[in-house]
């Protein structure tokens, strides 16, 4: 009887601890399954290809002198301000270029001065250049536009300049004068120069544009007592060329050598 009751309860342990492990199998196996079945499929991204657009063709680049360029980009503001200060813009596109050197000059690069303007009562940012004398102080702008409205208020706001307001607006050649009779510069051929350029590049256009005589600008003509230097030209190449010496072109440009620069205006006949 005693190993009866004895096998009985061995079966029954036996049987318990087997129940337990299938359960426990059982349910490790339908967690597996459920974990399975939850899982994320990875979203495969379409690939999108983007359409390039077509190159736009490049734009032909005009064949500029320097002096072309120079009157191309500063026109527009000469004549806004021929129309606000009453100062011819053929005469300020004129002054710019010839103080300037065309925009190339060490005081437009580094201190955006086309005028030559130096400091006198100036309280701005400066620069030391030599010019008259060693290292003297000429004014410095953040923008050229800026350099051109000074030059505006400094012969506007000066007394030793009223002469040049008394003159007609459209004429150039009494402007180009006066200013060298007020003191603008020292240079004795200052005037010649100016006017020059100014019937080499037809800026007194710009003028007859503003006072409503014409609509528009034509292009440059020839210089009626000037030359534009190009490649290859020599004092004494343009001396033949226009029968004359080239001690009597030095004389009418004020030169010190016989170094020529390309785009630069040469006087070679006395107005």
């Amino acid at each position: 009887m005693r190993r009866i009751v004895i096998l009985l309860i061995m079966g029954l342990l036996l049987f318990g601890c087997g129940s337990k492990k299938n359960i426990r199998s059982k349910s490790k196996k339908q967690q597996h399954k459920k974990e399975r079945v939850v899982s994320k499929k990875p979203v495969i991204t379409p690939k999108v290809i983007a359409e390039t657009p077509a190159s736009k063709p490049e734009q032909p680049v005009a064949n500029l002198s320097p002096v072309e360029a120079y009157i191309a980009t500063y026109s527009a503001i000469a004549q806004d301000e021929m129309r606000l200060y009453k100062i011819p813009a053929s005469i300020k596109l004129a002054q710019g270029i010839l103080e300037s050197s065309s925009g190339r000059g060490r005081l437009a690069v580094q201190a955006k001065n086309h005028f030559g303007i130096k400091c006198h009562e100036w309280t701005g940012a400066r620069i030391y250049h030599d010019d008259d004398e060693a290292q003297e102080c000429f004014r410095k702008y953040t923008d050229a536009k800026y350099s051109y409205r000074d030059h505006s208020l400094f012969l506007t706001e000066r007394r030793r300049y009223y002469k040049l307001f008394d003159l007609d607006i459209t004429d150039y050649k009494g402007w180009a004068r006066e200013l060298k009779a007020a003191g603008y510069a020292t240079d004795r051929k200052y005037p010649d120069k100016l006017i020059s350029l100014i019937e080499r590049y037809n800026l007194y256009e710009y003028d007859e544009v503003v006072v409503g005589k014409r609509t528009t600008v034509s292009a440059v003509s020839e210089p009626i007592n000037g030359h534009r230097v190009v490649k290859g030209d020599t004092l004494y190449s343009l001396s033949r060329r226009y029968n004359t010496s080239v001690e009597t072109l030095k004389k009418l440009n004020n030169l010190t050598s016989n170094n020529l620069q390309i785009g630069d205006i040469l006087i070679v006949k006395a107005n």
